[in-house]
This record gives structure tokens, sequence and C-alpha cells, in this order.
């Protein structure tokens, strides 16, 4: 059987490696323009700022392709004929499948602007894109980003690594506020102001401005403010990379339409990844999931049922994570922008304005919805395992040190949050387990999982 996977992201890779290691008959290829080899698309930023080089973000040896036997195509596929079970190749070639997988993942939002497609306006979100970003700075001196959210906030660190000038134009009253709740996202205000950006919030494009030579010179804001540039950055988010499946017979709406088994409307078609939307959404999820660690248990699932029993995707705890520069982010659970009825929650900031840990949780059982830590790091299994077996605050904060992660020789901020809990709750006080007893739990659990 020949499987055919059209894009080579973290969901497409995946897909292929688990195939390989559930069959080792199957005829394996993957097709990709963007780059011959898979690398870590979160590390492009790195690149820029000098840290790493392309080599470095290849998690496999080139020779891994061949000694596994997954063929690898450099090209774009122009059209999907489903009809003949064939696509369809920009040099002229065609590559017939038995099962097809479409991990194709996103592109850059444009919404019309005038002047968005000049030279020196671009988004980031793929290798070219940062090929392009290389030629577009060379030389400049101020830059614009347009939105906020994770990419602009990467985009502005790659900018200031190379003394750049960054303006931000974000139209929500607080930075990405549609995502954090108002404590959370004023910190990140705050350190974008630490880092000498320019943070416009409630102001949106209105229009890219050419210079004589057709390039880039200066954007216009909604309040008719002009601001001088050189270089425009379109980080208003992401949608599924799907012009190429018009005439198919595959469904779409805003991604390409899939089951909860990830199976499209076309049979033996399956897709994965950024580009994947539930018809029916799962519940306490969203139809689109456009996360690293999403796209990688989708790509896990696509290969279960090809090669193995037919079985639903059940993806896990939610969680993220991210950088806002030096701070870093850290989700667990659902914390939504604004609280729910029925939840309350117990936030915790450190002097510095750097620092701070929300524990939302429900008025009336206690138990606890979701967490979010900036500039404090927690342990992925533990918050899941809270999570999962639906602990309340008391058993939360009494356990709290067996959560933390950071090294040896950093702060602990464990007493503080319990502290703080205790002078808002006087008759309910708690105390915090011991460092001994957190250790010997954590060791018990080590010893459970090996």
């Amino acid at each position: 059987m020949h499987i055919v996977i059209i894009g080579n992201g973290i969901s497409g890779i995946t897909t292929a490696r688990y195939i390989r290691k559930m069959n080792s008959e199957h005829q394996i290829t993957v097709i990709s323009a963007e780059t011959k080899h898979f690398y870590s698309r979160t590390a492009l930023m790195y690149i820029y700022m000098g840290h790493m080089t392309y080599e470095n973000t290849k998690p496999y040896e080139d020779w891994f392709w061949a000694k596994n036997r997954i063929d690898l195509v450099h090209d774009y596929v122009e059209q999907v004929d489903t009809s003949n079970k064939q696509l369809n190749m920009q040099k002229g070639d065609s590559i017939a499948y038995d099962k097809l997988v479409l991990a194709v993942g996103s592109k850059s939002n444009k919404f019309g602007w005038p002047g968005q497609d000049l030279p020196g306006v671009q988004g980031l979100y793929n290798m070219q894109d940062l090929v392009l970003m290389e030629a577009n700075t060379k030389n400049a001196k101020h830059a614009v980003i347009v939105g906020g959210g994770l990419i602009g906030i990467e985009m502005a660190e790659m900018l200031l690594s190379r003394r750049i000038g960054v303006t931000f134009l974000v139209r929500e009253k607080s930075y990405w506020s549609n995502v954090l709740p108002p404590e959370e996202s004023a910190m990140v205000n705050r350190h974008i102001a630490e880092h000498h950006a320019n943070l416009k919030l409630g102001t949106e494009l209105k229009e890219i401005v050419a210079d004589a030579q057709g390039r880039t010179r200066a954007v216009i804001t909604n309040k008719g403010e002009e601001i001088a540039c050189e270089f425009v950055g379109l980080t208003a988010g992401v949608s599924p990379n799907i012009a190429f499946l018009k005439d198919s017979g595959i469904e779409t709406a805003r991604g390409i339409l899939v089951n909860h088994y990830l199976e499209t409307n076309v049979p033996e078609v399956y897709a994965c990844g950024d580009c994947a939307q539930f018809s029916e959404a799962l519940p306490g999820r969203r139809p689109l999931e456009q996360v690293w660690y999403t796209g990688r248990m989708q790509g896990i699932t696509v290969a279960q049922n090809i090669c193995q029993e037919r079985k639903p995707y059940q993806p896990r705890t939610w969680f993220n994570s991210a950088k806002f520069f030096d701070i870093e982010y850290q989700t667990y659970g659902t914390v939504m922008p604004k609280l729910r009825t029925g939840e309350t929650q117990l936030y915790w900031e450190h002097a510095d304005g750097k620092k701070c840990i929300k524990i939302v949780y429900d008025e009336n059982s206690k138990e606890v919805i979701g967490c979010n830590t900036f500039g404090v790091r927690f342990r992925h299994d533990v918050w899941e395992e809270w999570l999962n077996e639906k602990r309340d605050l008391h058993y939360v904060l009494t356990h709290l040190r067996a959560a933390n992660f950071d090294p040896e020789f950093y702060d602990k901020y464990e007493e503080d949050i319990v502290a703080l809990y205790n002078q808002q709750n006087p008759n309910r006080t708690i105390q915090l387990k011991s460092k001994k007893s957190m250790f010997d739990m954590i060791f018990k659990r080590g010893v459970v999982n090996r």
C-alpha cells in the first residue's frame, strides 16, 4: 500500500514515523515544497537571531529517511485528483496513492489591507518566510507588527535582536486579551514596554504606503497616524492552507473537515494538524486546534487508523507553553479570558511584576479547572494528573511543591502562594506539605512510571 503525506511539519512527519513503526511494508512518501527535511518550525526565530542554524533545528540526520524507507519529494502539489487517487505536481509529475494524509499546515492571514502585497510586507510561518524576512529587514531601521499573539511577540524579539525599532498595532485594549485574562495580559503589556517596543493598543492597520521605488515606506492607522517603517510584519493569526484543494471533492470550511477519526468525506483521505477542522468539536475543545502537541497527537491517531484498529482522536488535557521575551508562559486545563459563571480564582503575582500564578477553580466544589503560570515552571505530568483526577484547591495547594519544575537554585514561591490563600481565607487555612514528603511522592511516582 502506498501512503502519501502532504506536509513535512510535526503532524505529517509523526504520521510517517508511526506508520513505519507499525508496518514495515507500506510505501511511504512525504511531499513538501518548504524544506527537503523536517525541522523544528518553532525554532525559526532562533535561526534569525543567530542562536541556531537550520542544521541545528533538524531532529533527525538526513540519512534517517532513507534508512526508514520514507521517500521525500520536494515539490508543490497543484491538484488533488481524488477520483483517480492521484496528485498532480508543479514540476509536471503525478503521484498515485492508496491512502492520502493532508498535513498541510497554515498560512499567515491577510485581510485585504491596501498595500499588503508590497515588498517589505510579510507574515512569519515557514522557512520561506524566514528567508524573505532576512532580505526584507536587511537595511530596516523601524518595523511595524500588525496583530499580537505568539507570532507577533516572537517577531518583535527577532527584530529587536538586530536593533530594529518595533511598533505594535494591536486592535484589542490589551495584549492577547482574547486569550489571556486581564492580569496576565497587563503583565505582557508592561514587559513589551520594558523591551522598548512601542505598543499601540486599540489601534488597527488602515493602509500600507509605498515609497517612490514601490517598497514599504509607512503605515497609516485607523486613527490617522502615519508611522514610518521599512518592514511590516502581518501576525494577525493564521488560516489553514487549503486553497489547492478546490475542486478536489474534499469538504472544507475554514479548514479541512474531518470526523473524530480524522477522516475526510472522501474515502482513504485523512487530515491532521493545523489544517484539520472537526465537523463536530470534541467536548470542551475547539474545532481547530493549531498547537504543536495536538498536531503530533493527531498524526499518531491517523497512523493508528491506517495501520491498526480504527480509533477516535482522544486528546489529553489541554496545555500550551510559549515565551514573551524573557517570561515563560504555561497553561494547563481551562483558563478563559474572563471567569465563567461558577468559577473563581486564586491569583498570586510577584513584586517584580514578571511572575504570576493563577489557579481557576469551581467556587462550590473547589475543583481546580485550570492554571496559568508566568515566569514560574510547573511539571506537566503533575498538573495533568491533578486535572484528570479532578483535585480540589485544598489538595493542589497542599501538594504544590510536587509541581515545581524550576532548577535547583531558582527561588521557589509555593509558600508565598499558600500564605496568600490563608490571608484571603483565614477560616480555612491550609499547610503546605514538607519538602521531604514531596520528594518521597515524586520519587514514588517516578518509580511507578518506570
